[in-house]
């Protein structure tokens, strides 16, 4: 793949080369969230705190009140992954969550053989797939691992080990208003917020709503901490995006799943099937720029990133849609075990048996 922008031995090399200047993030990053005088373990103002609060009850579905009660079970559990991995050097870290992952492989049994569908599209019939989806199962744990031991303190030293392909592209069209990142599952997506601050981007994303209240508090107060804003997918999140947007801000969308099936007809590694219509919508509605972006976990610590040229504004929809699959394909067949889709994605995947 021709890079673009810095570049850098990042499957294990040198780190010290094609570095950002990440002392906008040192400079910025803490009162933008409002963690100064939270204590190091901090994680956001709002989420985290308002599960703590007494005999709190939260707002149900349908305006019903229920009990925080039933949902704490779930959250608790985060909560101790949370404090456990957070007590952990980076190293050991990155491997327990790797090790965990790969043996969670052996008994997620459904889950691992979608994962081994979806990699013999990628590598081919002849792929030893089983060893694949293994291997994602255990960059999946370091997602995880990484999820639960991030703390504000820790974001100057994760920012220096980020490098980037194609920041310039970035810096050419963020001062024409608000841009679209359009992503796969790859690496850890969420740490692109780090080098989004560096780059002068206001990033909001859009995330699924859970049905754990407060396991969904949790995780936008984990990803206000890698300095994204999160809009819930419900009613009128479209509106927010493009509110937002309007504003000046980028956004970050995960676009290689279409949750609702309603989307935008690709093929898509030689199948047809949908991605969501979001980012192209979006983009016809603003002008917005629409830039395929990959996220790559290192070989050892630290984060890879990639960004190309935005897609053919003056393209229909589906046309822009058959471009960020190709771009995608790209992404994925770079390292496919770092493809973090463990879900249906084409027809047959919920036609014929595993």
């Amino acid at each position: 793949m021709q890079s673009r922008g810095r570049r850098t031995g990042w499957q294990g090399g040198n780190h010290g080369a094609g570095r950002a200047d990440h002392s906008v993030l040192r400079a910025h990053h803490p009162g933008r969230l409002g963690l100064v005088g939270r204590g190091s373990d901090a994680v956001a103002d709002g989420g985290v705190d308002r599960a703590h609060r007494g005999a709190a009850v939260l707002e149900g579905v349908g305006g019903a009140r229920v009990s925080r009660a039933r949902y704490l079970p779930g959250y608790l559990l985060y909560r101790v992954l949370s404090g456990i991995f957070g007590l952990l050097p980076e190293p050991i870290m990155r491997r327990t969550g790797e090790g965990l992952g790969w043996l969670l492989s052996f008994v997620a049994g459904e889950r691992r053989q979608m994962s081994a569908r979806h990699l013999r599209r990628v590598a081919g019939e002849g792929a030893d797939v089983d060893r694949l989806a293994r291997q994602a199962f255990a960059s999946y744990g370091r997602y995880w691992a990484e999820t639960f031991w991030v703390r504000p303190r820790r974001l100057a030293a994760m920012a220096e080990h980020i490098s980037i392909e194609g920041d310039d592209i970035v810096r050419a069209h963020r001062d024409q208003g608000g841009l679209i990142l359009a992503l796969p599952h790859l690496g850890n997506w969420e740490a692109a917020g780090i080098e989004a601050i560096n780059l002068g981007l206001d990033l909001v994303a859009a995330a699924e709503s859970l049905p754990n209240p407060l396991i969904s508090d949790w995780f936008i107060a984990q990803r206000a901490v890698f300095g994204i804003d999160v809009v819930l997918v419900k009613a009128g999140a479209s509106t927010e995006l493009l509110s937002r947007l309007q504003e000046g801000k980028s956004l970050a969308l995960p676009s290689d799943r279409d949750l609702k099936g309603r989307g935008v007809a690709v093929t898509f590694f030689g199948e047809e099937t949908t991605l969501p219509a979001g980012p192209f919508v979006l983009a016809k509605r603003t002008g917005s720029p629409v830039l395929p972006v990959a996220t790559y976990f290192r070989r050892g610590r630290g984060h890879h990133f990639v960004v190309r040229p935005p897609l053919d504004g003056e393209a229909s929809v589906g046309e822009m849609a058959q471009q960020l699959a190709g771009h995608f394909e790209d992404f994925i067949r770079a390292h496919p075990t770092q493809w973090h889709l463990l879900q249906p994605l084409w027809p047959s995947d919920r036609e014929e048996p595993m």
